[in-house]
């Protein structure tokens, strides 16, 4: 057994990119603080979930935001899942997470490949892909406790998504997002233990703060382990969720019931 110590950061986000970034930085060296071996910041954290932010808060790669999160790997030895900023290339913005590894290396980024076009009549109405490109790949990286996917918000309400980071090896999700008073309270937690029983792997779920201007988040970060069980959850105000799991009982679980070796995918 080999247990991981993992941070969700749940921070407010603001107006000012480079306050969003020195928060970020000082909620990831206090994370470190807490033994935290893998960090993971929400979506969207140096920006404000906005279209009309998007690509004026944007960056290219290497950049102001990326240079912090690799800088704080390397200083503090510890595997940083990016959340996601807005990404700058061939004219094109993409809702991006970069993943880092213990001595700053960049080893992962994902682009948010289903992109949030929602009208809930009378309640909340947005369309990503006014601004935003989607991505066109699943992200799987690899670390001492086994393989870990990378989704963005919207893309856990793709079952098949989830299913296919097990099929290739994952034993835990990251997802950092942005759900609102909405989709939250109805479907998030729901959806968590859901991906997390269906797949038998650790889902993480990790949200900004809750800020009453602008778009509203639900926050509730939250860590659930592979039997579905929510094993820690935050409320709607900034925090650090610390979860410390042995990504190993995936084995045991999948052993037990062994759900994906029972799959008759030729029937479906």
């Amino acid at each position: 057994m080999q247990n991981v110590k993992i941070a969700l950061i749940q921070m407010k986000v603001g107006l000012d990119k480079k306050e969003n970034i020195e928060r970020a930085r000082m909620l990831l060296e206090e994370a470190a603080g807490k033994g935290a071996e893998i960090a993971a910041l929400p979506e969207m954290f140096n920006c404000p979930y906005n279209n009309d932010c998007f690509r004026s808060y944007g960056e290219s790669f290497p950049g102001e935001t990326t240079g912090m999160l690799s800088e704080q790997a390397r200083k503090h030895g510890m595997y940083i899942v990016g959340g996601s900023i807005p990404e700058l290339e061939g004219g094109n913005v993409y809702n991006t997470s970069y993943i880092f590894d213990r001595k700053g290396k960049l080893i992962g980024k994902h682009r948010k490949v289903h992109l949030f076009d929602i009208d809930v009549k009378g309640k909340i109405t947005f369309k990503e892909s006014d601004v935003l490109t989607p991505g066109d790949s699943m992200t799987v990286f690899d670390t001492e406790w086994g393989k870990i996917g990378v989704m963005i918000c919207y893309d856990i309400r793709f079952p098949e998504f989830t299913r296919k980071m097990a099929l290739a090896g994952a034993k835990a999700v990251f997802v950092p997002a942005a759900f609102n008073m909405t989709t939250g309270p109805a479907h998030w937690e729901l959806t968590f233990r859901a991906r997390a029983l269906d797949n038998q792997v650790y889902m993480f779920g990790i949200s900004s703060a809750r800020n009453e201007k602008g778009y509203i988040a639900y926050g509730n970060s939250i860590a659930t382990n592979s039997w579905g069980e929510v094993i820690g959850r935050l409320d709607e105000k900034e925090g650090i969720l610390m979860v410390d799991v042995d990504l190993d009982d995936v084995n045991e679980i999948r052993e037990s019931l062994p759900l994906l070796k029972h799959r008759r995918p030729e029937l479906y």
